[in-house]
């Protein structure tokens, strides 16, 4: 069964896909039954959506696989903490877990900016880890903002 170390590590490769589409290098992947059952990378650029954030496009594929909008007993990684439009979704979705690797000082919803997946005010409460080879997933986005400079 693989690790959340090794589904990061799947979640880097879709960070990849959005970095050569010139998109700001997110990948997301959604787990449910230890199978991955969706992928997602940043694509706001490449079809004009503000909503395209990599987290959003892997809730709706698995919510198309699953033929369900509630995703529960799912697990989501990310290489990028959620921002708060994602995390929103994410509590909407009743995702039970969230593994993300590296924080967002600017826009995180997670713990570092803003602490919404984890407010108990929610009717949906998850279990949020952080921190997944969060120096990798961190590397990737200084060298993409460094390279577009």
């Amino acid at each position: 069964m693989p690790t959340d170390i090794e589904w990061m590590q799947q979640a880097l490769i879709l960070a990849d896909n959005a970095a050569a589409q010139g998109e700001i290098p997110v990948g997301a992947l959604i787990i449910y039954q230890n199978q991955c059952i969706a992928t997602g990378w940043n694509q706001s650029i490449l079809r004009c959506d503000p909503t395209a954030h990599a987290e959003i496009v892997a809730l709706r594929q698995a919510a198309h696989h699953l033929d369900n909008y509630r995703l529960l007993n799912t697990t989501l990684y990310v290489t990028l903490e959620p921002c708060i439009m994602c995390a929103g979704a994410i509590l909407q979705a009743r995702v039970k877990r969230v593994v993300f690797g590296a924080y967002d000082q600017k826009m995180g919803a997670a713990g570092s900016r803003f602490d919404v997946l984890r407010d108990i005010r929610h009717n949906h409460h998850l279990e949020c880890v952080s921190g997944i080879l969060a120096p990798v997933c961190g590397e990737r986005l200084q060298q993409f903002f460094t390279q577009k400079r």
